[in-house]
């Protein structure tokens, strides 16, 4: 028995000796993406302002996709887009789809469990939006009464917060290929929640679309880069880069460009 526990022991230290080092296995995302001259980047292709994917030309558009160009640039490579959802991204970055998720990540505790984030660089709170023609929901306080069905979009911040918030209005999880947008129009929900880079698509193309924010601060949503667990090297490229953007102001501008100037987080 003695000699089986020696054995097991010997066998467990060279296995020890080789495994690869914290410093080089920390390293190893930087080095694939240099060696590949690739950035995979996780994006969800309908989020407007943030990672939108044009229907018509299929062309990107929006903060991150200018800023993980931005992002490929200072490492000398060329970004290479990963399709992903609020839904996936967990499993997305866990299953090594893609290097890092740029699409304003929602900080939730349960995310915060799975992956790592970068230091913020956007906030938002939740708003409504509901129809102009609505009855039912006229401003915040309507949400919550008997009979009134709220949607959120499935894997969204909006779902756990509205779970926990609604009593007495019944909540509709909608989950793709449905959308929130669809259900209203059809008088199945009488609102849905966003934050405020959805908020603008309606705004900026629906005319029958009505925003109704909060009277104050509801529940504000810092985002971040995500990465997944046990590369502390590369979480610090990454958190560094968004600490040089804040700096010399292409966060500012990107966000400016694309309408989101308000919800910036300079630090």
């Amino acid at each position: 028995m003695r000699r089986l526990l020696a054995a097991i022991a010997a066998i467990a230290a060279a296995l020890t000796l080789l495994a690869p080092p914290a410093a080089a296995a920390s390293a190893s995302v930087l080095q694939r993406v240099q060696a590949s001259g690739e950035l995979r980047v996780c994006i969800w292709p309908d989020y407007y302002g943030i990672s939108l994917r044009n229907p018509r030309t299929g062309q990107l558009s929006g903060i991150d996709i200018d800023l993980s160009a931005a992002f490929a640039a200072d490492l000398k490579v060329a970004p290479r887009y990963v399709e992903s959802s609020f839904a996936t991204v967990v499993e997305d970055l866990v299953q090594d789809r893609c290097d890092v998720a740029m699409f304003a990540v929602g900080m939730t505790s349960q995310r915060a469990r799975q992956l790592r984030f970068s230091r913020p660089y956007l906030e938002s709170d939740i708003y409504a939006v509901t129809t102009h023609s609505s009855h039912v929901v006229q401003r915040w306080q309507d949400l919550d009464k008997p009979g009134v069905r709220i949607a959120v979009q499935a894997g969204t911040f909006m779902e756990p917060v509205m779970a926990g918030a609604l009593k007495r209005a019944t909540l509709v999880v909608v989950r793709p290929p449905d959308t929130r947008e669809r259900e209203l129009e059809a008088g199945r929900v009488d609102a849905f929640m966003t934050d405020y880079p959805y908020s603008r698509r309606l705004l900026d193309n629906a005319d029958w679309a009505r925003l109704v924010a909060p009277p104050a601060p509801f529940y504000v949503m810092p985002y971040a880069y995500a990465v997944r667990p046990g590369d502390a090297a590369w979480l610090g490229h990454v958190d560094d880069f968004v600490a040089r953007i804040q700096r010399d102001g292409r966060l500012r501008a990107a966000a400016e460009r694309h309408g989101l100037g308000a919800i910036v987080r300079n630090r």
